[in-house]
Protein backbone atom coordinates (compact mmCIF):
# COMPACT_ATOMS: atom_id res chain seq x y z
CA UNK A 1 0.00 0.00 0.00
CA UNK A 2 1.13 3.60 -0.54
CA UNK A 3 0.34 5.46 1.98
CA UNK A 4 1.20 9.06 3.04
CA UNK A 5 4.39 9.17 5.44
CA UNK A 6 2.37 11.20 7.79
CA UNK A 7 0.46 7.90 8.74
CA UNK A 8 3.18 6.03 10.77
CA UNK A 9 3.15 2.37 12.14
CA UNK A 10 5.30 1.74 15.25
CA UNK A 11 4.45 -1.57 17.88
CA UNK A 12 5.68 0.75 20.58
CA UNK A 13 2.74 3.13 19.78
CA UNK A 14 -0.66 2.50 20.28
CA UNK A 15 0.17 -1.11 20.01
CA UNK A 16 1.22 -1.17 16.27
CA UNK A 17 -2.39 0.44 14.96
CA UNK A 18 -1.50 3.24 12.41
CA UNK A 19 -1.33 6.68 14.06
CA UNK A 20 -0.54 10.85 12.64
CA UNK A 21 3.08 10.79 12.46
CA UNK A 22 3.70 8.53 15.16
CA UNK A 23 1.87 10.77 17.50
CA UNK A 24 -0.49 9.06 19.77
CA UNK A 25 -3.28 9.87 17.34
CA UNK A 26 -4.97 6.37 15.52
CA UNK A 27 -5.96 6.84 12.42
CA UNK A 28 -9.10 5.07 13.57
CA UNK A 29 -10.33 8.08 16.16
CA UNK A 30 -10.06 10.83 13.53
CA UNK A 31 -11.82 8.89 11.27
CA UNK A 32 -14.81 8.13 14.01
CA UNK A 33 -14.80 11.50 14.81
CA UNK A 34 -15.24 12.62 11.11
CA UNK A 35 -18.15 9.98 10.82
CA UNK A 36 -19.74 11.24 13.85
CA UNK A 37 -20.15 14.66 12.47
CA UNK A 38 -17.40 16.97 13.45
CA UNK A 39 -15.97 19.22 10.76
CA UNK A 40 -11.96 19.46 10.28
CA UNK A 41 -12.18 22.70 12.37
CA UNK A 42 -13.83 21.24 15.63
CA UNK A 43 -11.56 18.60 15.62
CA UNK A 44 -8.01 20.85 15.18
CA UNK A 45 -9.05 22.76 17.75
CA UNK A 46 -9.87 20.11 20.00
CA UNK A 47 -6.80 18.53 19.10
CA UNK A 48 -4.34 21.40 18.66
CA UNK A 49 -1.46 19.07 17.54
CA UNK A 50 -2.98 17.48 14.66
CA UNK A 51 -3.17 19.68 10.72
CA UNK A 52 -5.29 19.81 8.15
CA UNK A 53 -3.09 17.68 6.08
CA UNK A 54 -3.39 14.87 9.16
CA UNK A 55 -7.20 15.08 8.25
CA UNK A 56 -6.90 14.52 4.53
CA UNK A 57 -4.04 11.65 5.16
CA UNK A 58 -6.25 9.63 7.24
CA UNK A 59 -8.96 9.72 4.35
CA UNK A 60 -6.46 9.08 1.97
CA UNK A 61 -6.00 6.16 4.26
CA UNK A 62 -8.82 4.77 4.13
CA UNK A 63 -9.61 5.11 1.33
CA UNK A 64 -6.74 2.69 0.53
CA UNK A 65 -7.45 0.07 2.95
CA UNK A 66 -10.97 0.29 1.18
CA UNK A 67 -9.86 -0.48 -2.08
CA UNK A 68 -10.28 -4.07 -2.47
CA UNK A 69 -10.42 -6.20 -5.77
CA UNK A 70 -13.06 -8.73 -4.12
CA UNK A 71 -14.89 -9.46 -1.27
CA UNK A 72 -15.20 -12.97 0.22
CA UNK A 73 -17.99 -13.45 3.12
CA UNK A 74 -16.10 -15.14 5.91
CA UNK A 75 -18.45 -17.33 8.11
CA UNK A 76 -17.30 -18.59 11.59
Amino acid sequence: MNTTPRITIDPQICHGKPCIRGLRYPVTMVLELLASGMAHQEILADYPDLEEADIRACLQYAAQLSDVKTATKVTA
